[in-house]
């Protein structure tokens, strides 16, 4: 493996103190030393910066400055990102122990590929593992109907094919990231699934999947890109399409489906385990 392969990181963040020194060290702490990793601190009122702050020796780049949103956060972190590989790691989520490496070994090995992603664990706002979470094989026909999810946490994709989309939408508050992997699906980029553990997936009460407020605007938010994307109104074949492949979704990931069957969707499974604590 060439360990010349420069790998970017970056970290939006804003009130997370509980989370963001956990999130840092998971990205420290990686066994392999070509990171480049990426703070940006939209703001906070509490002691994230502080704790940001702690590891400006170690941190490459660290941006204390407004901006208009999680999505406008992130475009600022990858423009001047220089990773040949780009990721980003919310400051509530974690990587796994060797991810980064095991992401390098694959991209050298296998040139073609433009999208190396994998599954990641959900937790609670404790750090316990509540469920797993299966990414799906990605199909762009499926994901421009909202139904082709893979775990943002643990996928990774080439800067250059990272430049030929318009980078996140910022106008997108809930789904900026389905958005983008659409557009680099559109693109007739190259998506490789492995079926390894990389990361953790934190839900809790201030988060967007904790607070409902995910599933309750998310289905919205899909049809409004499909509608950007088809340049029309949408009609009831539409619709039609959109109910079909939520269910052939969960016929085609079944290993996802048995999850949410024996242990609740996202949030009932969080709600459980909270009380157990």
């Amino acid at each position: 493996m060439k360990n010349n392969i420069l790998v970017s990181v970056v970290t939006i963040s804003y009130n997370q103190e509980k989370f963001i020194e956990n999130t840092i060290k998971s990205v420290l702490n990686q066994n392999y030393s070509n990171i480049e990793f990426i703070v940006i601190d939209a703001g906070s009122s509490d002691r994230s910066r502080e704790i940001i702050k702690k590891y400006d020796h170690k941190i490459s780049k660290i941006i204390f400055e407004q901006d208009e949103g999680p999505a406008d956060g992130l475009n600022k972190g990858f423009k001047i990102a220089n990773g040949d590989i780009l990721c980003w790691l919310n400051s509530d989520d974690i990587f796994l122990e060797g991810t980064i490496k095991k992401i390098v070994q694959i991209f050298d090995n296998n040139r073609y590929i433009d999208v190396v992603y994998g599954n990641a664990w959900i937790t609670n706002q404790n750090g316990n593992k509540i469920r797993k979470f299966y990414s799906d094989k990605f199909n762009t026909t499926m994901a421009l109907y909202g139904n082709s999810i893979i775990a943002q946490q643990s996928t990774f994709i080439k800067k250059e094919t990272y430049l030929k989309t318009k980078g996140f939408n910022k106008y997108n508050k809930i789904t900026w990231d389905s958005e983008l992997f659409l557009d680099i699906g559109l693109n007739n980029s190259k998506f490789h699934k492995i079926n390894d553990f990389l990361s953790c997936y934190r839900i809790h009460d201030d988060g967007i999947t904790g607070s409902g407020l995910h599933t309750k605007n998310i289905e919205n938010e899909h049809k409004k890109i499909l509608a950007k994307i088809k340049n029309r109104k949408l009609n009831k074949f539409d619709l039609i399409i959109f109910n079909f492949f939520k269910y052939l979704r969960k016929l085609l990931n079944l290993n996802d489906t048995y999850e949410r069957i024996t242990k609740g969707s996202v949030n009932k499974a969080n709600m459980r385990n909270n009380n157990k604590d």
